[in-house]
């Protein structure tokens, strides 16, 4: 990996968080069960990085059953995580599921020491009841289970298993290949919800299988990529905090393509927790 940052890794890093915000839209897009978009996202990704795989001719596989055993669970969390997200954009919007999405680095940072023997700080702590403040004031003075609040809630259970995911490819699978690790959770995660389509009668037209496809291969096998590569030529630290841009990317595009136009509640709380959120990461960096 290159020491040095070059712009070509950080252009193709702005664009896949781009992409990554993009990819809540797709909430309001499809008016279809929460579930049954993570399947098309999961289903088109994997063809998508499964073609990857067989160009590179990756022969980077897990073959123990403990292993494999891993990468379904991860890819059950993955699955959840998705649901969650999407379903907080349907049930309120997009500002609000991006937004109480962005609460994982606190997560992250809240659990991590205690699953690696790391320091704890007191820094983290604070940022984490920051955090809590800017939840807060974004579903003040909503009702409580209103739209607002619950989309609110089911936002940040959804940051909540992405830092749970994240830190257990930390820990875990280390020693696979970005792609080989995104294609096994992405086709893990299809083959879970894909019994699904037995059990519940679901109807998909021509239009919302492009939206899916786009959704699929575009904001999720592609912005993947683009981020992976991105890595060969920037700092990961560098990378996680322009990765704080993602519900910024997001609200802008729901404002123009949705005309979504957030609260000032929603714009104050989430102020704050992407402020924190972006001290946080810039924090760590210099750690």
């Amino acid at each position: 990996m290159a020491n040095n940052t070059h712009p070509s890794g950080l252009v193709e890093i702005h664009v896949a968080v781009l992409l990554f915000g993009l990819a809540g839209l797709f909430g309001k897009f499809l008016v279809i069960p929460a579930w049954l978009i993570v399947l098309g996202r999961t289903g088109y990704a994997t063809l998508a990085l499964g073609l990857v795989l067989i160009i590179t001719n990756n022969r980077h596989w897990p073959k123990d059953g403990r292993t494999l055993a891993l990468f379904s669970l991860l890819g059950l969390l993955l699955a959840i995580h998705w649901i969650t997200f999407f379903h907080a954009i349907q049930i309120s919007s997009v500002a609000i599921g991006l937004l109480a999405f962005s609460t994982f680095p606190v997560f992250t940072a809240l659990i991590e020491p205690w699953w690696f023997n790391e320091r704890r700080r007191t820094i983290d702590m604070v940022t984490a009841f920051l955090v809590f403040v800017g939840l807060v004031i974004m579903v003040y003075p909503a009702p409580f289970g209103g739209a607002v609040f619950s989309g609110a809630m089911w936002g940040t259970a959804s940051g909540f298993t992405f830092a749970i995911l994240s830190l257990l490819n930390r820990k875990w699978v280390r020693a696979y290949p970005s792609v080989t690790i995104a294609f096994l959770q992405n086709a893990t995660a299809t083959v879970i919800l894909l019994p699904m389509t037995i059990w519940i009668d679901v109807a998909v037209n021509a239009q919302q299988l492009g939206l899916l496809a786009i959704l699929g291969i575009v904001c999720t096998a592609l912005s993947h990529a683009l981020f992976i590569r991105g890595l060969a030529f920037a700092r990961a630290q560098l990378a996680s905090i322009i990765a704080c841009l993602e519900p910024v990317y997001g609200i802008v595009f729901a404002y123009l393509l949705l005309d979504e136009h957030p609260g000032l509640h929603t714009l104050a709380g989430g102020g704050i927790i992407l402020g924190t959120t972006f001290l946080a990461m810039l924090q760590r960096v210099r750690v």
